[in-house]
């Protein structure tokens, strides 16, 4: 039977947590989430990962097309 109850071993193993993602340089930032998960506060959710992208949207602005 599979399940996801390996997947937090996996990911630790492959790397592929957030903050290791972020130390790689693969992501700009971890979003926390809010506290029983995403699904107990959609709206929080909504609010915290739209402030993340028009945070880093406005930092990506700021970067030439040879940067980019």
């Amino acid at each position: 039977m599979k399940d996801g109850s390996k997947a937090p071993q996996a990911a630790e193993v492959l790397k592929l947590t957030g903050e290791d993602l972020l130390k790689l340089g693969v992501i700009d930032e971890v979003i926390p989430e809010p506290l029983g998960g995403a699904h107990r506060d959609p709206q929080g959710t909504a609010k915290s990962l739209k402030e993340a992208i028009v945070r880093n949207l406005k930092q990506l602005r700021t970067l030439s097309k040879e940067e980019l």
